[in-house]
């Protein structure tokens, strides 16, 4: 009984889209503009878990509690080099932007008193540079996707 030698690893289709969407994840975090991105969202994200003490709100606990979570979970989000795929890269982006429109409808949801001037001017400025760091996020994704001959599928 004679075997066919069968192809080598590296030339199966999906081993070859495999590496396309890798290649194009890298392209899209290794901009000097995508690298700034990532940097600027790693200090949205640890301004915002901070905020509570650096603006002075920390004892309305409710808000301070619910700044520190959504600011920890948006740095870890955002700084994670943008995944490592193309669509978990866009997937991390457009939830880094609904952290962000959480956080600043945040003040208005959250029970208890916590509508002071201070809080709602801190978190709203914060939450719209979040939101708008994740769209430049997504935007450098779909750019890079883009460049790279449009977005792979299995």
């Amino acid at each position: 009984m004679a075997t066919s030698p069968s192809p080598a690893m590296e030339t199966h289709p999906d081993i070859i889209a495999m590496r396309t969407r890798h290649e194009m994840a890298e392209r899209a975090a290794s901009t000097p503009k995508a690298q700034a991105v990532e940097a600027l969202a790693l200090l949205t994200g640890v301004y915002l878990a901070a905020s509570p003490w650096i603006a002075g709100f920390s004892t309305l606990s409710a808000l301070a509690v619910n700044n520190l979570i959504v600011g920890i979970a948006y740095a870890l989000l955002m700084s994670g080099g943008f995944g490592r795929a193309y669509e978990r890269t866009h997937s991390m982006a457009w939830a880094s932007c609904a952290l962000g429109v959480w956080t600043i409808i945040a003040p208005w949801v959250i029970a208890g008193d916590v509508s002071t001037t201070r809080t709602i001017w801190n978190n709203v400025v914060v939450g719209a540079v979040a939101c708008l760091l994740g769209l430049a996020a997504a935007a450098m994704a779909k750019q890079s996707a883009g460049s790279g001959g449009g977005r792979m599928t299995p």
